[in-house]
């Protein structure tokens, strides 16, 4: 439970969990609901731990190798022709301007798309859960879910280690997902992710 949010709400988690449920481990919807000033979303627990827990923060190549894997398998098990939702740069953008959000006009000029996805939307480290042997066992928050570039995630994924583990980990993220680092659209992603 917790106030409203305008940005990413859990109406919309609870709508793409259950349709990405069909294809990925996620959490399976119990209820959920809202009034004037909250909203709730209660969901059964996924075995396992995130991978931001003590024990894989103690361990970053085993928790890294398993977000980045976690991250290629979600991208290709989910179908981009049947995902309702869309996360691409225009649409990111022009979620990110009804909030009030002044938007640089750089980021309106984006890189060709790579690789079109259903991406998870906010694919920080925290986000994958690993099992007992540092696997990756689910995926959560995913009010963001749409169609995208891949690298949307890799790029935000890729970021997040460094909070998470310390810097000298971001590389090891990107192979482990099984592409080689594309710069230009690692800091063009980055950029957006933090403008919006």
């Amino acid at each position: 439970m917790g106030p409203r949010d305008a940005e990413a709400s859990f109406r919309q988690e609870a709508e793409r969990m259950r349709w990405a449920a069909s294809w990925i481990r996620v959490p399976r919807v119990l209820d959920q609901g809202e009034d004037e000033t909250h909203e709730w979303l209660v969901t059964t627990a996924i075995e396992g731990e995130s991978a931001v827990a003590a024990r894989w923060t103690a361990e970053p190549a085993t928790a890294v190798k398993a977000v980045g894997e976690g991250l290629r398998a979600l991208h290709d098990a989910l179908p981009v022709q049947e995902c309702p939702w869309e996360w691409t740069v225009p649409a990111r953008i022009a979620h990110a301007r009804r909030r009030g959000i002044v938007v640089p006009e750089a980021l309106n000029d984006a890189p060709s798309i790579d690789r079109l996805v259903v991406c998870h939307g906010d694919a920080c480290c925290p986000n994958t859960l690993l099992d007992d042997t540092g696997r990756w066992a689910g995926h959560v928050d995913l009010a963001a879910l749409g169609v995208g570039d891949r690298w949307a995630d890799i790029a935000v994924a890729a970021m997040s280690t460094e909070w998470n583990y310390g810097p000298g980990w971001e590389d090891a993220l990107v192979e482990a997902y099984g592409i080689e680092p594309d710069r230009e659209r690692i800091a063009f992603y980055r950029e957006l992710w933090n403008a919006t």
